[in-house]
């Protein structure tokens, strides 16, 4: 069954092994150390540095950029979908929330973006997707402005903790996920 464990860093080794993830997307500003879960291969680990910022030359905070989503999406096309893909940022709210969406129509292109927009908002209420992630990610899929515009749709997600940990499902698994 293929789908998407998103969760916040504080959770990564406990969903990594409830849901059985041997691959992972940590999306984490730099010097924010943490250990890997000793269930993720070490070569199946991306790691990309960016803070949870919506624009570029804020200080020393870096933005989400061009290269990171590209990432996103190749590690996203080489996912062999044996396993759930466990995606984390500090909170789980915005970075791995937008990855979620990116890599989902990175493997699954013919799914609507409103659907998608639809099943993240069911699937978290707190969900807020990064709108630079999902700027970029809309124009490396060729989406057209229909992630900009799906995402702008659900609105922002309620207040959360940086506790609320949830599954994704693809489109073709999106009533079987746990």
């Amino acid at each position: 069954m293929s789908y998407i464990v998103v969760a916040p860093l504080s959770r990564i080794a406990e969903m990594a092994v409830r849901h059985k993830s041997r691959e992972m997307v940590s999306l984490i500003a730099e010097g924010q150390d943490f250990h890997r879960p000793a269930v993720i291969a070490a070569e199946r680990h991306l790691k990309l540095k960016m803070n949870d910022i919506s624009f570029a030359g804020t200080g020393n905070l870096i933005a989400p950029q061009e290269a990171h989503v590209r990432e996103i999406i190749d590690f996203a096309l080489s996912w062999d979908r044996a396993a759930p893909l466990l995606i984390h940022c500090w909170m789980g709210v915005s970075r791995s929330p937008a990855a979620a969406l990116i890599a989902s129509l990175a493997v699954s292109p013919d799914e609507a973006d409103d659907i998608l927009a639809k099943r993240l908002r069911a699937a978290s209420p707190y969900a807020t997707p990064n709108t630079r992630l999902i700027e970029i990610g809309d124009a490396l899929l060729g989406r057209g402005g229909a992630l900009v515009r799906a995402v702008k749709a659900i609105g922002r997600g309620a207040d959360a903790d940086g506790n609320a940990p949830f599954t994704l499902a693809l489109p073709e698994q999106a009533d079987r996920v746990p």
